[in-house]
């Protein structure tokens, strides 16, 4: 028999970005709430994935930095820096564990009471706890939010061992860095990886199945990726299927084997081939929410599912972009629909990217390609880095911005339609072309916006300006 003390207004299934954002959001507005979480709080975001590879990523750029300090003057050292990864690898923990406190300690000020252990929803909004510390367990909720996020996806023929093939939870544990890798997949994610890994020394070769690397990226700026890798000796193949490995005998490594009949010799494989969600267990019969075909909940824009009072946030919603901060926004978009409040609903297609590979992209709307392709007609412009005096000082010019922009009958720039960047800190400085895309704004607007000089933000405001027609540096 369901107590008083089991029921909440909120229970949230899952304690990742998604799900602690809806139960933080939610405690301030006076819900009770309670969290089901399998793991930690935190979710695959806090401890195997954003923060801890974005800290390896950091790692490398430190070790760029020394490198090239001879640029500046400034001598380091007579010989190269020598990589200690075990105190990278306890740096990147140190930082982990001080953000789950820190996580925590919000989440018990905000009195939501967290559970330990793999929730299961059943009918009539309950949840019981399958395992972990508080297996048994049965609570009920006034609403339900479904945040139990995802894990890696793997291919046939390259079953993680852990050793030989890792994914992103194995890579982000290893206390020692392979001399050679191939990385399966060129995303977002297999580009971050294929970064650290070139810049700290290891020999890398992407191994990607389509046509081009960072695939839904504008064209111009994937390029820019690829160039930068290649002049840094990282091999990228593309067009080709990955059919297996051999490992060989005397455990030092294996043979990759891909396209048509070519092989690549390497001491581990890391495979970065997207996210499958955590949906295995998750709901008992009769509780009304739908899947789809590949396993992800089915939710409506405002994030409810087929079943009356049940919601759904980040990884496992089908559709989304699988990005921790989309997970923020759909939890904020829950919260609001709970309480009866005016609701924006999240915009897939408009929402910012940050890919922390070096060089970095960032990006939010169409690219020129999809712009094309939903029949609009379009302006763009272009504006390298290597114009920008900021770049010139900080010795960092690869990259550049381009400008989407819907093109008027009278050949003028109308509404931007996609901002993309590719080079320093570009993730730092979406912010501007994020609120352009969303807010449906023209050049001519957005070109009042003054950039501080020296900066890099002032080639997003250079390229904007060119687009009226009358840029003072872009042609």
């Amino acid at each position: 028999m369901t107590t008083e003390e089991t029921q909440y207004d909120v229970v949230v299934v899952g304690g990742g970005p998604g799900g602690y954002a809806a139960a933080l959001h939610g405690a301030l507005a006076g819900l009770s709430i309670a969290i089901v979480e399998r793991d930690k709080v935190g979710g695959t975001c806090l401890h195997r994935g954003c923060v801890p590879a974005k800290e390896f990523l950091e790692t490398a750029s430190v070790h760029r930095t020394v490198v090239s300090a001879g640029d500046f003057g400034i001598v380091a050292g007579g010989t190269p820096p020598v990589i200690d990864f075990a105190v990278s690898q306890a740096r990147k923990q140190a930082v982990v564990d001080q953000l789950f406190r820190g996580l925590s300690g919000l989440l018990r000020g905000r009195k939501v009471t967290v559970l330990s252990g793999t929730g299961m929803l059943l009918p009539g909004h309950r949840v019981r706890v399958v395992d972990g510390a508080d297996a048994g367990t049965e609570i009920v909720g006034r609403h339900i939010v479904l945040a139990s996020g995802s894990a890696p996806r793997t291919l046939p023929g390259l079953e993680v061992d852990g050793k030989l093939v890792l994914t992103s939870d194995e890579f982000l544990d290893l206390e020692r860095l392979p001399a050679s890798v191939a990385v399966v997949g060129g995303g977002a994610i297999g580009c971050e990886f294929a970064s650290l890994l070139g810049d700290l020394g290891s020999s890398v070769t992407v191994l990607e199945f389509l046509p081009t690397i960072l695939a839904g990226c504008d064209q111009d700026v994937a390029n820019v990726v690829l160039r930068s890798f290649r002049k840094r000796g990282i091999e990228v193949v593309t067009g080709v299927e990955v059919h297996g490995h051999s490992a060989k005998a005397d455990g030092s490594g294996t043979v990759v084997r891909y396209g048509g009949g070519e092989e690549a010799e390497v001491e581990a494989i890391v495979v970065s081939v997207g996210r499958r969600p955590r949906t295995e267990g998750l709901l008992a019969e009769g509780t009304g929410v739908v899947l789809d075909d590949r396993g992800f909940v089915v939710a409506n824009r405002y994030q409810q599912t087929h079943a009356e009072g049940v919601w759904a946030v980040g990884d496992v919603v089908a559709g989304s972009p699988q990005l921790a901060h989309v997970g923020f926004a759909e939890a904020i978009v829950v919260i609001r629909g709970i309480l009866g409040e005016p609701v924006i609903p999240v915009e897939y297609d408009r929402v910012p990217w940050a890919i922390y590979c070096h060089p970095e992209v960032a990006f939010a709307g169409l690219t020129e390609a999809q712009a094309l392709e939903r029949g609009l007609q379009v302006v763009t412009k272009k504006d390298p880095f290597g114009g920008n005096s900021r770049a010139r000082i900080i010795g960092d010019t690869e990259g550049l911005v381009k400008v989407v922009a819907e093109r008027l009958p009278d050949g003028s720039a109308g509404r931007i339609l996609g901002v993309h960047m590719a080079g320093p800190w570009v993730t730092e400085q979406l912010g501007a072309g994020y609120l352009a895309v969303n807010w449906e704004a023209t050049p001519s607007e957005v070109a009042q916006f003054i950039q501080p000089h020296p900066s890099l933000s002032e080639t997003f405001g250079e390229t904007v300006l060119a687009l009226t027609g009358r840029g003072l540096h872009v042609a």
